[in-house]
């Protein structure tokens, strides 16, 4: 390891560089500096010997030319144990830098002012900087680079031990640099391309990856990479506090029912079986709200991926996976769904922004069974934009944050207080589930609301109303039924059921066939976006049905 005797500090940002500087200079280290850098550090007391008299140039134009020279490249590039370029430093006055430490010019900070000019951001395209950085960082096996404050401590501690900086840590701030100066070179690109030549650019930069057990199929390979500059709370950035490691599957549907329940105001589950929510309900707990989302699809939910918006409890642990719980599952059996008693019931992964001991206890019982921590959910930092791969390009897209533009409610029959919250959460599940959606909501207790039916991803909603959701709905109903003792029969409390609900639909119906399948079961309440040509025919067939309409304005298409 190559004792560090010699440093150039020149930083833009200054956080910490004047105690760091002391010490190093307390520890025996000449530092050269430049610029506004020195002269803070001799302000300070830290003795600092000026770049121009290393370099017999004085700064110029600027500060644009002060420390592009060989004296100060040949002392960074410059291979310690090539008896050449020993020869050829001494000969040529070269002494050998051992530390560099810089930071760049604020460009990223500079453009993100709404109102910079051309020619302040092209005054914060540092060219110096990169280029002493990527010097040094090529020539990582003698020379330690480091360009974020956060590094300092470690720097200190190991010339404060060994008078070097081991090995290891200059490869790893060599890697540091490049990854910085590639985002810095990126984040100009980006600019001058746009702002010059009117042609847009993304660039993106992930990190961490690390092989996934395999991609959607077996013969697939996969990986799992971090977007480092993500703030917002998700699934990428959990902490996996127990169970097997995540699957590319896993990642798919747990980012999926963790994005369901960051919509949700309040207390609520996702159930997510394939990225579409099976079961969704808000309840008075974290518990009550998953026994009503499982209630939601009772057969799909088994294998499913779970997201809660609160903490874990313990009836939620005990649901799941509670020893004096009578757990069902279903089979079908001549058309009817038959309850059979199993062990526990199975999932794969469930997401929270945290878990009670009690709870956490249990659930780590099952040793597949993966719990991962998020951060709370808050609606600040969220990532603006969305990216989808296509074969030969890319698409990029506003991340779809909305619900209604507005609520206007088109027919006779009016929505009341309750009902209008209702669509809204029924209308939240839909904007969740995948085109052509149709979802079924009801209130199941006062306040509270489940989905009871969904239909998802049909080449038309009548399908999906008729064949799925309306199918759906009907099981949970009968489940439901032959776990009650109701004092009717199963015709008047489906009526009754039915005549509660809020259907909603992800687009407009073109025509009034859905509002008629609708009424067929006594369905009371559409929500749907409107903007067809002839929404009047839907309209018109609530009115003749004595149904209500409410148009919200935004469609919420998921593909």
């Amino acid at each position: 390891m190559s004792e560090i005797k010699r440093a150039l500090i020149s930083v833009s940002d200054k956080t910490g560089i004047v105690p760091f500087a002391k010490e190093l200079s307390e520890l025996g280290v000449e530092i050269i500096s430049t610029g506004g850098t020195a002269k803070l550090l001799s302000e300070k007391g830290v003795p600092v010997i000026p770049i121009d008299s290393v370099t017999g140039f004085p700064e110029m134009m600027d500060g644009r030319v002060k420390t592009l020279h060989p004296k100060i490249h040949g002392g960074l590039l410059g291979l310690r144990d090539n008896p050449d370029h020993a020869a050829k430093a001494k000969e040529m006055g070269i002494d050998w830098i051992d530390l560099v430490v810089v930071n760049l010019y604020p460009f990223e900070q500079t453009i993100a002012k709404p109102d910079v000019s051309l020619e302040d951001a092209v005054e914060n395209i540092d060219i110096g900087g990169p280029t002493m950085l990527r010097s040094a960082a090529k020539n990582f096996r003698f020379v330690a680079v480091v360009t974020d404050p956060a590094d300092y401590a470690r720097i200190l501690n190991e010339i404060r031990e060994n008078g070097s900086v081991s090995e290891q840590t200059r490869q790893l701030l060599a890697a540091k640099v490049f990854r910085r100066t590639a985002d810095y070179d990126s984040a100009i690109d980006q600019y001058l391309s746009e702002t010059l030549l009117d042609e847009p650019v993304i660039r993106m930069r992930y990190g961490h990856g690390h092989a996934l057990r395999y991609g959607e199929n077996s013969h697939q390979n996969a990986a799992f990479y971090l977007d480092g500059n993500s703030k917002e709370s998700s699934v990428a950035h959990s902490e996996i506090l127990h169970g097997k490691a995540m699957s590319f599957n896993n990642y798919v549907d747990a980012d999926a029912a963790y994005e369901a329940v960051k919509d949700l105001s309040g207390i609520g589950v996702a159930v997510i079986k394939h990225t579409n929510p099976c079961g969704y309900a808000v309840g008075e707990s974290a518990g009550e709200a998953l026994e009503r989302a499982w209630a939601g699809d009772p057969i799909s939910a088994f294998g499913s991926v779970i997201a809660s918006n609160t903490p874990v409890d313990l009836d939620f642990a005990r649901f799941l996976k509670g020893k004096d719980i009578k757990h069902i599952g279903f089979v079908v059996e001549k058309g009817r769904l038959i309850p059979q008693e199993v062990p526990t019931k199975f999932i794969e992964v469930i997401i929270a922004p945290d878990y009670t001991p009690e709870a956490l206890e249990l659930l780590q019982k099952t040793k597949a069974l993966r719990l991962l921590k998020t951060t709370p959910i808050q609606l600040k930092n969220r990532e603006p934009k969305t990216y989808r791969k296509i074969t030969g390009g890319i698409l990029e897209m506003d991340r779809d944050f909305g619900v209604f533009d507005s609520f206007q409610i088109v027919t006779k029959k009016n929505f009341d207080a309750g009902k209008k919250n209702l669509a809204e959460f029924t209308y939240k599940a839909c904007k969740h589930t995948k085109s052509n959606a149709i979802v079924l909501g009801r209130e199941y207790r006062p306040g509270f609301f489940q989905v009871i039916g969904m239909g998802a991803g049909q080449p038309n909603r009548v399908d999906s109303l008729r064949k799925l959701a309306v199918t759906k709905a009907l099981e949970n109903l009968q489940i439901e039924y032959d776990a009650l003792n109701v004092g009717i029969n199963f015709e008047t409390f489906q009526k009754q059921a039915f005549a509660g609900m809020v259907m909603a639909s992800d687009a407009f119906f073109p025509f009034d066939d859905t509002v008629r399948a609708a009424a067929e079961y006594g369905i009371g309440y559409i929500v749907q976006p409107g903007g067809s040509k002839r929404d009047q025919d839907s309209i018109d067939a609530c009115d003749e049905l004595g149904m209500a309409m409410a148009l919200t304005g935004m469609r919420h298409f998921r593909h």
